[in-house]
């Protein structure tokens, strides 16, 4: 099977070619978020390095979120584009499970997390088990020391990964067990890993109604909302 792998969900842009579990080319780039001009010349490029072309792909795996606006929107709608053009599957996997992809502990008890501002983060608790980040605690955008205080109910040593260092005296101060250190890297999504995840994924049914997985209002539903609290709390536009 021939994976096109992309996450675009935050500051990094990760780009990964592969033919089942061997990766043909990657690339993740962290010094620019100008995400919309670089990621189709990436693609282009893997794919020229793999000696492929988009009609010789059978998936697209994409990170669907949570994360920036902007960066998810340039993702998804990249892959539904690839998907529809050239009759392939479309997976979804979760931007935090692809961070805790990267601890390589089986067992371990893996805290991904996204800075939301406010105090707020994107957050997740994954346990590994066969290599594969199961979820223990799901996604969601919550208050960080709601969510400290959650996992310090486990007792266990946790890997944070992410954004963490935003929050290191607040880590330190509610979490009571071992928080084991990690390298710069494993804070990095990797292309690779998001393909290697969304293998054995069931794919989209429908790709023209797939949207990401935001996890909060936009800023537009937000102001609609509370202006229209009388409406019908369904969104009311098209987020892609």
């Amino acid at each position: 099977m021939k994976i096109l792998a992309i996450d675009t969900s935050n500051r990094p842009l990760s780009v990964a070619v592969l033919d089942d579990a061997n990766v043909l080319a990657a690339i993740t780039v962290t010094v620019h978020q100008k995400h919309a001009e670089y990621l189709l010349p990436e693609i282009e490029r893997l794919l020229a390095m793999a000696e492929l072309k988009p009609t010789d792909l059978d998936r697209v795996v994409v990170a669907a979120g949570p994360g920036s606006y902007t960066g998810i929107r340039i993702a998804v709608t990249t892959a539904k584009t690839l998907a529809a053009t050239c009759n392939i599957e479309l997976v979804a996997v979760s931007s935090l499970a692809t961070l805790a992809a990267n601890v390589p502990v089986e067992g371990a008890l893996v805290a991904p997390l996204f800075d939301a501002r406010n105090q707020n983060v994107f957050a997740g608790l994954y346990r590994i088990k066969g290599g594969v980040p199961v979820p223990e605690i799901a996604d969601a955008h919550t208050n960080v020391t709601t969510y400290l205080e959650a996992i310090n109910e486990y007792g266990e040593p946790v890997w944070f990964l992410g954004d963490a260092s935003h929050f290191t005296e607040l880590i330190d101060t509610t979490i009571s067990a071992a928080t084991p250190n990690v390298n710069a890297w494993m804070n990095l999504p990797q292309a690779a890993t998001i393909g290697l995840l969304g293998r054995h994924e069931t794919p989209v049914k429908d790709v023209d109604q797939f949207v990401p997985n935001y996890l909060r209002l936009t800023q537009a539903e937000a102001e609609w909302r509370a202006k229209n609290p009388e409406e019908d709390t369904g969104s009311y536009v098209e987020k892609i």
